[in-house]
């Protein structure tokens, strides 16, 4: 007589800058019992490791009867991450250098512990349950705080040497005019990111140029623009935020070509916040890669935006923590 199987469950928490996200996912990618929390990464890293635990112990005890499915726990975080080890290498925006994650949240929370690139989970879990499900070759970028893609080739991931492999947002560009945190000037994330789309328009409003949303700032003060009021602006027909996107969207455009040339996806998927913006970005990014890939690539290359924009890192860590979990025995 067959036995019905037992649906495992995974908890996916997707560390930022700003907002920690933790959620329950089953082997199917249905999400509950979600959680969004402040990072606060000012209080050092075991802190932001206590609230870490502090989330997942909710999420579990929100399951009920079904908390004895959890069976392993996936972390994304920025920079750097050798998932070897589950170690956070280098995270910049959190102030963490060679944080042993997985060690630390593990003995927190009695439960295996994966830690990988947080855009390398959002594109895994892009690939199994989102836009990209289905195909083989997928590159996956997100645009947000910066600017980051991943590669999955036929269900792995690919890392590259160091785990470094993926950081499309720091090749440069001569007609990019920005200094990057990297140390390096012209990097494509300071333009063709969240960040940069403000950037772009604080410069062109700092140079006289008239838009809607010097009445969102009368006093000046550039700080309270975002992203999504330069993708609103654009949608209203303001002329500004029009060219703003038109060349973001290039840029963005630009930079996949390169790495379309380079891992010759079936589909790219396009994730992040500034995502949302639609077609005012993807519609630039799309004719400047018929413009600059051979017909051959062309062809057979789709660009996609994510299905899964909000809570695609969750669900990508918690998978990919329960296939890690079951390749070791878990």
């Amino acid at each position: 007589m067959k036995r019905n199987r037992i649906e495992r469950i995974g908890i996916g928490v997707d560390v930022g800058g700003t907002n920690i996200v933790c959620g329950a996912v089953t082997e199917d990618g249905e999400v509950a019992a979600v959680l969004k929390r402040p990072t606060d990464a000012r209080q050092g890293p075991e802190a932001v490791i206590g609230r870490i635990a502090a989330m997942v112990r909710e999420v579990v005890g929100r399951l009920g009867d079904a908390a004895a499915r959890v069976a392993a726990v996936g972390v994304g975080t920025p920079g750097l991450v050798d998932p070897e080890r589950g170690v956070t290498l280098f995270a910049g925006n959190l102030g963490w250098r060679n944080v042993p994650l997985a060690e630390r949240l593990g003995a927190a929370v009695g439960l295996p512990v994966c830690a990988d690139n947080d855009v390398r989970m959002y594109v895994y879990g892009e690939y199994l349950r989102g836009a990209a499900a289905g195909e083989r070759h997928v590159l996956g970028v997100t645009v947000g705080t910066g600017l980051a893609c991943a590669v999955v080739e036929g269900g792995r991931l690919y890392y590259g040497g160091g785990f470094m492999a993926g950081e499309l947002g720091h090749i440069r560009f001569p007609d990019i005019p920005y200094a990057c945190g990297c140390g390096l000037t012209g990097c494509l994330e300071t333009a063709a990111s969240a960040t940069g789309i403000v950037r772009q328009a604080v410069d062109q409003l700092k140079a006289g140029r008239d838009s809607a949303l010097r009445a969102l700032c009368p006093d000046g003060d550039w700080e309270r623009l975002t992203a999504a009021h330069v993708s609103e602006g654009a949608r209203r027909g303001d002329p500004l935020c029009a060219d703003v996107m038109r060349r973001t969207g290039d840029w963005l455009g630009r930079g996949l070509a390169i790495a379309a040339t380079l891992f010759s996806p079936d589909v790219i998927v396009v994730g992040g916040g500034a995502a949302l913006a639609g077609d005012w970005l993807l519609g630039p990014a799309r004719r400047r890669l018929e413009e600059d890939l051979m017909a051959d690539y062309r062809k057979r290359l789709r660009l996609v935006r994510a299905r899964r924009i909000e809570d695609a890192g969750v669900v990508g860590s918690a998978l990919y923590a329960l296939q890690r979990a079951n390749l070791s025995g878990g």
